[in-house]
């Protein structure tokens, strides 16, 4: 009896052991522990690949704007015989002409041999232009300005603007101005009257509209011959008027266009030299 109850106290014992070994913890090994991501290394790992950036915006560059035109330093005036003397003679010389053709723009021909000529002897002009005749050619305005040329006003219709009432004065000078704006971005700054013939209140309006008013002091008279016209006649008409100072009057005609290289010339020979235009005081 005492034989077993030992053998039931032993095993008693047994089974507690077995109890105790089940519930414990298995231990884990070295690798195995280093092979968990502790939350440390998860906020290294999150530093060391941060989500790429967005791509740095680049502003879209400005347009680039057209440097405005230099405005030349005033080198004449004109007298009120509509000659140019220099504002100071020793910047400008008195030995110059101003040349001015009347009734552009309609003959792209005519045009062109007085742009060559101009450019040949580097010359420089006033092409006094009609608005009827920009409006049928506006591609010929647009030739005589990009080709360095200024452009005069002279009335829509070429009409005796003296007898006309001063709505209708208004009216013929200031559609010019729009018209030639309108094709070339800036206004004429010089007047010219058809015929010559003027007043107070032509002046006036052209002085509103920011234009010198003027005449001519040397007439070619190439309006007085017809076709097929003498180139001669028009070279001998200006040198017999030569004075320093002329303001040169002619026309867009062919035989103008086909005088113009010799008068020229001539005109190198005797000392003169030519106004730009841009160099003329407009106002006071």
């Amino acid at each position: 009896m005492k034989k077993a109850a030992l053998n039931t106290i032993y095993a008693v014992f047994a089974l507690a052991a077995l109890l105790t070994s089940c519930g414990s913890p298995s231990n884990t090994t070295a690798g195995e522990a280093n092979a968990l991501p502790s939350a440390g290394t998860a906020a290294v790992d999150e530093q060391a690949s941060p989500t790429p950036a967005s791509p740095m915006h680049t502003p879209t560059p400005a347009a680039e704007t057209s440097p405005a035109p230099k405005v030349k330093t005033p080198l004449y005036t004109m007298t009120s015989a509509y000659r140019f003397v220099p504002i100071d003679e020793t910047v400008a010389s008195k030995k110059a002409v101003l040349l001015t053709f009347d009734d552009a723009p309609h003959n792209e021909e005519v045009i062109n041999s007085l742009l060559d000529t101009l450019d040949k002897h580097k010359a420089k002009a006033i092409f006094f232009v009609n608005g009827y005749r920009v409006k049928q050619h506006p591609e010929l305005l647009k030739l005589i300005a990009d080709r360095g040329q200024s452009v005069g006003n002279h009335s829509w219709d070429h009409i005796d603007l003296k007898k006309e009432e001063p709505a209708k004065v208004e009216s013929q000078i200031a559609d010019v101005q729009r018209e030639v704006k309108a094709l070339i971005g800036k206004e004429p700054l010089f007047f010219r009257p058809p015929y010559g013939s003027g007043g107070d209140t032509v002046k006036a309006a052209a002085k509103n509209h920011g234009m010198l008013f003027m005449t001519w002091s040397n007439g070619s008279l190439d309006w007085e011959q017809k076709a097929p016209g003498d180139p001669d006649k028009v070279i001998s008409n200006v040198l017999e008027q030569l004075h320093p100072g002329a303001n040169i009057l002619m026309h867009e005609l062919k035989w103008t266009a086909a005088a113009l290289d010799g008068l020229l010339a001539k005109l190198e020979e005797k000392g003169y030299s030519f106004i730009d235009p841009e160099t003329i005081q407009v106002s006071p």
